[in-house]
């Protein structure tokens, strides 16, 4: 052996005389398990789901809140009253206030989902859109109509 040579790297003899043994090879086998892939599941994107015949309702899709009083804001212009099989539909299994898609599956068969929301009264407010971020949260809030503010609170 020379003077400054080494027959192996330092940090292997120290890991041979501490008692550390070589590392295994790595596995890179997929971890499946016996019924497929593990992980996190894709969150819920809806609190509620219905089928419902809405001969009045025009276009293919809607979208619409309930807000805590039972009043429906829509997005699209829809005549009064169309949306009421809809939001029936979805009362049977979600209080408002909530936040629904409808998309029409045929003639007169609409699909509909709902999802609960928090609703809170913003006054003297003037933006349509609000974040506010605080504490290690993010609080996002969209007016739906006058000083009511659909609310969703999340953390950083």
């Amino acid at each position: 052996m020379g003077f400054w040579r080494r027959d192996e790297p330092l940090h292997e003899r120290l890991a041979r005389e501490g008692g550390i043994g070589e590392r295994p090879p790595h596995d890179s086998r997929p971890r499946w398990g016996e019924v497929g892939i593990h992980g996190i599941h894709r969150q819920r994107e809806w609190d509620t789901v219905a089928t419902v015949e809405a001969p009045g309702l025009r276009g293919d899709a809607v979208h619409f809140c309930a807000l805590p009083d039972g009043t429906l804001v829509v997005d699209e212009d829809v005549a009064d009253g169309a949306l009421v099989p809809l939001a029936e539909a979805v009362e049977a299994a979600v209080a408002a206030p909530y936040r629904a898609e409808g998309v029409r599956r045929d003639e007169q068969v609409w699909a509909v989902g709902a999802r609960r929301i928090e609703v809170r009264e913003l006054p003297g407010t003037i933006a349509d859109e609000l974040e506010l971020v605080e504490d290690g949260q993010v609080t996002i809030g969209r007016r739906l109509d006058g000083d009511l503010y659909e609310v969703e609170v999340s953390p950083l």
